[in-house]
């Protein structure tokens, strides 16, 4: 078993990029710790950040726009970084386990590692559907369709199935992005067929009532068929069956839903929720082993839950920085309270978008510009972290 005294060098272990731990590298490349052997362990070098990956879909970005490179990041921060993928952890010898190298010994762990789409509860889904989430894999899915879509001949039927904001915001970005790559090519745009797919009653079950009807509007503009208060039941390749027995042909069939976490983590014997998320204090501490801590898609908080939304993996990086600092100086954490309301950005495609916060809602082109501004900002804080790096 591992085990340190305080007055020896702790290992901190931070396992995943997602946008609470850049927040939290960043931090600690500005004021670090002491006494402290930091890592991190990721399964890729340069993270994509999720807000952004719809305007790469519709064109508006090249991927090098939305990368964010981890290792200057690191070398800033004092952290080894170590490119790998983490499949389980051993919380009695406080180890986290890896495909393909030794375990990495940690004092406090900290995990902010997203989450992906659920394909098990759908027969067919997990050979025949492509998920949103990972990010890597579907930009590079992604890639390889557009290819298709240049090269094929006739119409091309495209489903998305969920129709949250991730659902929604992705298939009008792909009709956007693929249309205006066929007429490019002096193809027919119109040859690009989509629909959507879901269980809920109404589209953005989550968003006010005044966002629905604009989307609802902007999808039967656009020509997208939207089906409502059907599960899917079954895939097949190029076949969709929905719960009343309707089936769709279709060419892809891309995956939207809720999200779910990696299954190592419920297995792990960390305290989790129905979903099998880690549940956590207002601390950002698991409620079963104070040494580990959570933030992100990953994380359910017990006392204040809030949407899986990356507007609060965000936030969480000053709290959870300030809680790592204190918990290696042995000091009393101090509780995060992320706030009710926030705002909401839904890019439609072309240049334009949707805001919402609090009852009041925006849509044109000026709310691009807006998202657009918040997004490169956000990139550009980890951009010169990068340049700084490179000069050291």
């Amino acid at each position: 078993m591992h085990r340190v005294e305080s007055a020896q060098i702790k290992e901190l272990v931070l396992v995943g990029g997602g946008h609470t731990h850049l927040g939290v590298l960043e931090r600690l490349s500005r004021s670090p710790l002491g006494a402290v052997r930091l890592t991190v362990i990721c399964r890729e070098e340069s993270t994509p950040y999720s807000g952004m990956l719809p305007g790469l879909i519709a064109g508006h970005y090249a991927s090098a726009d939305i990368h964010i490179d981890l290792r200057p990041l690191c070398r800033l921060a004092g952290a080894r970084f170590v490119h790998g993928e983490v499949t389980g952890l051993d919380l009695a010898g406080r180890l986290v386990l890896c495909a393909e190298r030794p375990p990495v010994p940690y004092d406090l762990l900290s995990l902010n590692i997203g989450s992906a789409p659920d394909l098990r509860a759908v027969p067919g889904a997990a050979a025949s559907a492509v998920p949103v989430r990972p990010i890597e894999p579907f930009i590079a899915h992604w890639q390889a369709l557009c290819h298709r879509a240049l090269e094929r001949r006739g119409p091309l039927h495209i489903g998305v199935v969920g129709a949250g904001a991730g659902g929604v915001e992705i298939l009008l970005a792909i009709q956007f992005g693929l249309r205006q790559r066929l007429a490019a090519a002096g193809k027919n745009p119109n040859d690009v067929h989509l629909s959507l797919f879901t269980d809920s009653a109404r589209i953005l079950p989550t968003h006010d009532r005044r966002t629905r009807r604009i989307f609802e509007h902007l999808l039967a503009e656009r020509g997208i068929q939207v089906r409502t208060g059907q599960a899917v039941t079954a895939l097949a390749p190029g076949r969709l069956t929905l719960a009343d027995g309707s089936v769709y042909l279709l060419d892809e069939v891309l995956w939207a839903t809720s999200a779910a976490p990696p299954p190592w983590i419920a297995r792990s014997g960390l305290a989790v929720d129905a979903q099998g998320f880690v549940t956590v204090r207002n601390t950002l501490q698991s409620i079963s082993h104070p040494e580990v801590f959570a933030a992100g898609d990953v994380a359910t908080m017990i006392d204040q839950p809030r949407p899986k939304a990356g507007v609060f993996a965000v936030r969480a990086a000053k709290p959870l920085a300030q809680n790592l600092r204190r918990a290696v100086l042995g000091r009393a954490l101090r509780p995060f309270k992320p706030q009710a309301h926030f705002l909401s950005l839904i890019s439609t495609g072309d240049p334009c978008a949707v805001a919402s916060r609090n009852g009041w809602v925006l849509h044109g082109p000026v709310m691009w510009r807006w998202k657009n501004w918040i997004d490169r900002r956000f990139v550009s804080r980890f951009r010169i972290a990068d340049t700084d790096a490179a000069r050291s």
